[in-house]
C-alpha cells in the first residue's frame, strides 16, 4: 500500500503514518524488512516489546491511544492477526476512528489460536473489510459482516510479485547455495507448535528423518523455536539449523525449495504464490484454498502423518489464481480515497 500511494503519485493528497508497535523487535525480524522492502521508516515506534497476550495488548493500547487521539486519522488501517491488529482495533473502537483492515475474513475455527481471537474481534469492529479471497468474503457473510466486505485480493500476492523479481536479480548467498530442488525448507515458530514439547519433539523428528533419508531441510530458527529446543532438550543433529533470513531471501529459497514445511500462514501463501508444494504442520488452515489439489496439505505435528505427506509431495498440483491479480494495494488505496466507510 505505501508503494501504491508513491506509484500513484499520490504523496501530496495521502498522509501515510506508520506506527510501529515493536511486537517484533529482533532487528533480524523487524529492521531488515523495512530496509529491504523499502518501506518509509515508522513516524511512531511504540516498543512494546514481547509479554504475556494481554500484557502486550494492553500495553500497546496504552501507547497507542495518545498517538490516535491526537492525529485523528481518516482512517486506521490494520494488517493481519497479530496483538498488534487487536489492539488498533480496539483503540480505534474506542476513539470512534474509522477502521479498515487488511487480510479480513480468514477463520481457522480454532478458538486456541491466539491469532483467531485477534482476526474475529478485529473484524466485528472495523467499519471496512479488505478480503483478500472468495471464502473470507463468505465468512464475513455468514457472521453478518457482508455490509462492510470489499474483495480486494492479497497484498501478500502483489508483495511476492513485485520482490521475487528484485529477489531474482540480486540474488543471495543461500540461494546461491543450495540449488534448485535439491533442498526441503522448514519454519516452525507458531507458539501452538513450539509450547509444547511432545508436538515440538513430533516435528524435529520428522524433520531430521526427511533431512537423514529424503533431501537436506533447511531450517530459518525462530527465537521463540531456539529458546523452546533448548529448554526441551531437544537435538537437532541433521536439519541445517540458519538465522532468521530477509524477506527477499526467503522468496529465493522458497522458490528454489522442493517441498516446504511450514507452521506458518503466510509460508503457506508464499509456497502457493511459487508453486512450491506445501506441508503444513498444523490441524487447520486459514488459506483454504491452498488446499486444493494437494498443493498444500494439513499433517499436523504426528512424525508419521508429516513423512507421508512429503511422500505424496510429487503429485500436487496444479496451481490457480485465488488471490487476485497483484494490484490489492491499489484497490484498497482506491476504496480508502473514496471515503467507503460502511455501516458498523
Amino acid at each position: 500500500i505505501c508503494r501504491a500511494v508513491a506509484e500513484g503519485g499520490l504523496d501530496d493528497e495521502v498522509d501515510h503514518s506508520i506506527v510501529h508497535t515493536g511486537q517484533h523487535y529482533d532487528p533480524e525480524m523487524s529492521d531488515v524488512f523495512f530496509r529491504e522492502l523499502e518501506i518509509p521508516r515508522p513516524s511512531f515506534h511504540l516498543e512494546v516489546g514481547s509479554g504475556a497476550h494481554g500484557e502486550q495488548t494492553g500495553e500497546m493500547m496504552k501507547r497507542l491511544e495518545p498517538i490516535v487521539a491526537a492525529q485523528r486519522p481518516d482512517w486506521l488501517l490494520l494488517y493481519g492477526d497479530t496483538n498488534s491488529t487487536l489492539a488498533g482495533a480496539l483503540v480505534g473502537a474506542k476513539l470512534g476512528v474509522p477502521v479498515a483492515h487488511v487480510e479480513a475474513g480468514l477463520r481457522s475455527y480454532n478458538r486456541r489460536m491466539p491469532e483467531e481471537i485477534n482476526r474475529i474481534v478485529a473484524d466485528h469492529l472495523s467499519n471496512i473489510l479488505f478480503c483478500p479471497t472468495a471464502t473470507a468474503m463468505r465468512n464475513l457473510a455468514s457472521e453478518g459482516l457482508s455490509n462492510r466486505a470489499v474483495l480486494s485480493g492479497d497484498v501478500m500476492y502483489d508483495a511476492a510479485l513485485y520482490y521475487r523479481a528484485l529477489a531474482e536479480s540480486r540474488g543471495g548467498p543461500l540461494s546461491d547455495r543450495w540449488t534448485s530442488k535439491s533442498f526441503a525448507l522448514a519454519t516452525v515458530h507458531r507458539a501452538e507448535s513450539t509450547d509444547d514439547p511432545d508436538k515440538l519433539r513430533a516435528i524435529f523428528a520428522a524433520l531430521e528423518q526427511i533431512s537423514a533419508e529424503c533431501c537436506p531441510v533447511l531450517l530459518p530458527l525462530h527465537p521463540r523455536t531456539r529458546k523452546r529446543l533448548s529448554e526441551a532438550s531437544i537435538e537437532v543433529k541433521k536439519v541445517t539449523l540458519i538465522p532468521p533470513v530477509s524477506y527477499l531471501e526467503m522468496l529465493l529459497i522458497e522458490s528454489r525449495a522442493r517441498f516446504i514445511l511450514t507452521d506458518s500462514g503466510g509460508v503457506q501463501k508464499e509456497a502457493y504464490f511459487v508453486r512450491v508444494p506445501c506441508i503444513t504442520m498444523r490441524n487447520e488452515t486459514e488459506w483454504v484454498e491452498t488446499l486444493e489439489r494437494g498443493c498444500n496439505v494439513l499433517a499436523g505435528t504426528d512424525t508419521q502423518a508429516i513423512l507421508r505427506a512429503v511422500g505424496d509431495a510429487g503429485n500436487a498440483g496444479h496451481w490457480t489464481e485465488s488471490y487476485g491479480t497483484g494490484q490489492a494495494g491499489k484497490a484498497i488505496l482506491d476504496s480508502l480515497l473514496r471515503g467507503q466507510q460502511l455501516p458498523g
